[in-house]
């Protein structure tokens, strides 16, 4: 039997220690030790991969902390859009949203069009329309608003209106009455998408990503969390991954699913594979962030190459462990 096993990640960029205090880092880690408990709960039940990693997303979502859902950062016109996806890796069933802005729950909307649809992604007022069909939960758009994210979304526009920030970057920028740092490597940096992926006592491998975009972005930009083998990718026969990090260039990559190419074809380890496409490959484009993966026998990777991510895992019946920092 495998020992089940589930990680996640809450975004990942060049987080400077200075930047937090030692009252909100606490903040995150107990956030992400109770969603890794989560997620290892319904492990422990019995429950699918699938299950868990909905779990865990769902409660990523829920918590304003994380750019996903409740907490989601504001485009250029002060709108949400919200994306996420879903995949089975016992079945290789797929399923992805984009660009909802009255989903509460947006992982729950992907997991109904893998379950309930002969497509695999809808995007926009298609996209909600299917959610409401399937009976989930709208909500007022105003609902995904938090003040920290306005006052994100104001400064940046006051300082660099043409820029498109990632999630954290313009919250640094309003605790310290600073501009949009022009570098996008600032010690400011955070890419903000939230995942995980889990392996089941069956060897059952799922992943699971959500994100609510980045501050000022152009209207109807997709990134690559929704995006299936870009920021999302499960098969039992290789590797479950969930990405957070620059969206554009994962999409150039296809990051997640080269994670698995590299074990099917050349035969390479979990740790090999998701280090060379993090640390080798992305960055010969520019590619910063992170990832999270894990394989049938529940070994885990969880590769970055910025200052950190929010990252946490937990084998059932072990304590979770949670970090933010290298």
């Amino acid at each position: 039997m495998i020992q089940p096993v589930i990680a996640i990640h809450g975004g990942a960029g060049a987080m400077s220690r200075a930047a937090m205090s030692p009252e909100k880092e606490q903040e995150y880690l107990g956030a992400l030790k109770s969603i890794v408990q989560a997620g290892q709960a319904v492990l422990a039940a019995g429950g699918s991969a699938l299950d868990a990693v909905t779990e865990a997303v769902r409660l990523l979502e829920d918590c304003p902390l994380f750019n996903a859902g409740h907490g989601s950062v504001f485009t250029s016109a002060a709108t949400h859009e919200l994306d996420a996806a879903i995949m089975d890796g016992a079945t290789l069933r797929s399923g992805a949203i984009a660009n909802v802005h009255r989903v509460r729950n947006p992982i729950f909307a992907a997991r109904k069009v893998m379950e309930n649809s002969k497509h695999v992604f809808f995007v926009g007022e298609g996209a909600e329309d299917f959610a409401r069909q399937e009976g989930l939960e709208l909500v007022d758009p105003s609902y995904f608003s938090t003040e920290a994210r306005r006052e994100q979304l104001l400064r940046v526009q006051r300082e660099t209106p043409e820029a498109a920030v990632l999630d954290h970057d313009g919250q640094a920028m309003v605790a310290r009455g600073q501009p949009a740092p022009a570098d996008p490597l600032d010690a400011d940096k955070k890419f903000g998408t939230v995942g995980a992926v889990a392996v089941d006592a069956q060897g059952n491998l799922a992943a699971a990503t959500s994100t609510g975009g980045i501050t000022n972005k152009q209207i109807g930009r997709v990134g690559d969390a929704p995006l299936i083998g870009a920021g999302t990718y499960a098969s039992n026969k290789t590797c479950a991954v969930s990405a957070t990090g620059t969206g554009e260039m994962f999409i150039r990559m296809v990051a997640a699913y080269d994670v698995a190419a590299q074990m099917e074809y050349a035969g390479a380890s979990l740790a090999q594979a998701a280090d060379s496409v993090v640390m080798d490959k992305l960055p010969t484009i520019e590619g910063t962030g992170g990832l999270v993966a894990g394989d049938e026998q529940g070994n885990g990777a969880l590769p970055f190459n910025t200052e950190g991510m929010y990252r946490g895992y937990g084998r059932v019946g072990e304590e979770p462990v949670v970090a933010i920092y290298r």
